[in-house]
């Protein structure tokens, strides 16, 4: 039997679902079992022996539009999947994968279309998008079936990431600092962070910052002056999947860094500003704590965030203060040592 897998949606989705692919070798122990996902997805998943195969739809790229989803379809449709089982509940999805003609297509009853679906089912409303995903299989989940939760993400090798991180990932231990997000608004604000790093360093942490080209300018303010490593900018998804892996403490917002936290296992402190963690999204089975304001009317003010704060004044992103996530950071590190 050969099985595809299809989550196209954000990164930190990605590494959620990652307990399915599990969930389905052991339903289907002699089957093959395929992913299709984003370009970064493939970079996450490209070390999963699990995996018989990688598919990348590059919907934002050469995919885009009608002409892209159509190629895709006509790929599936050749490599002759038995079924697939749509984790994305778009409606680009599921008219691509009708397109397909895949003889047994399985979708969430809540998504977009989900009349194209051969199979539908009741996504779970349990609190972690974690059991969200894996209810997708729970017809077919035998009662006494016992499959892991466990998020699981496979180290890139040192050779797999940039020379200029080999002697970081072999040195000493460090703490790592990822301070941005696609959503400003899930952003603690730059100020709060450089004070955390300045009482990180002065306790004797060795400090490392990370994050995309876009994120370089946050973090050289964060950075300036302070004996630390800034590694923004030059760092792919293996290179920070290896970050979050080696570091001795995780420091994040609301982003992929807290999922790849809790897949290695690594401790962590996550600051969620506009966004809570009853979403759905917060750690999962590791040490960790939440921070965030309470008592405000307009938290959370949307299910992904905003580009900027609705009501002008960011209070979820700046009265968390650097001396309360410094707490948390003595708490995690004593309890993990």
């Amino acid at each position: 039997m050969k099985i595809l897998l299809v989550q196209t949606s954000f990164l930190g989705d990605t590494v959620l679902s990652t307990p399915v692919i599990g969930a389905l070798d052991l339903l289907f122990p002699s089957a093959e079992i395929w992913c299709l996902t984003t370009p970064g997805g493939k970079e996450l998943l490209r070390n999963d022996p699990r995996l018989s195969g990688i598919l990348v739809y590059d919907k934002r790229g050469i995919d885009r539009g009608w002409n892209g989803m159509r190629r895709m379809a006509q790929q599936l449709a050749a490599l002759k999947f038995d079924r697939v089982y749509s984790l994305h509940r778009s409606a680009r999805t599921a008219l691509m994968l009708f397109l397909s003609r895949l003889p047994m297509r399985i979708g969430f009853r809540e998504a977009k279309l989900s009349f194209l679906y051969h199979r539908r089912v009741g996504r779970a409303r349990e609190a972690h998008d974690v059991l969200r995903n894996l209810s997708l299989l729970k017809p077919e989940l035998p009662p006494e079936a016992q499959f892991s939760t466990a998020l699981r993400l496979h180290l890139p090798s040192i050779e797999q990431t940039s020379a200029r991180l080999r002697d970081l990932l072999t040195g000493p231990a460090y703490v790592l600092l990822v301070p941005a997000s696609v959503w400003r608004t899930k952003m603690w604000h730059w100020e709060r962070y450089r004070e955390l790093a300045q009482s990180l360093i002065a306790a004797g942490e060795k400090v490392v910052l990370a994050g995309s080209p876009a994120e370089v300018g946050v973090c050289a303010k964060i950075a300036k002056g302070l004996a630390l490593t800034d590694l923004s900018g030059h760092s792919s998804i293996s290179d920070l999947m290896a970050l979050v892996g080696h570091s001795r403490l995780l420091i994040c917002n609301d982003s992929l860094a807290l999922h790849l936290g809790s897949a290695f296992k690594v401790p962590c402190i996550a600051v969620f500003c506009s966004t809570v963690p009853e979403f759905g999204f917060g750690p999962w089975e590791n040490r960790a704590e939440v921070l965030g304001v309470t008592g405000l009317e307009c938290r959370p003010c949307g299910r992904h965030g905003h580009k900027t704060c609705p009501t002008g004044t960011e209070r979820c992103m700046r009265e968390i203060s650097s001396q309360q996530v410094y707490q948390s950071v003595l708490r995690v590190l004593q309890a993990h040592e």
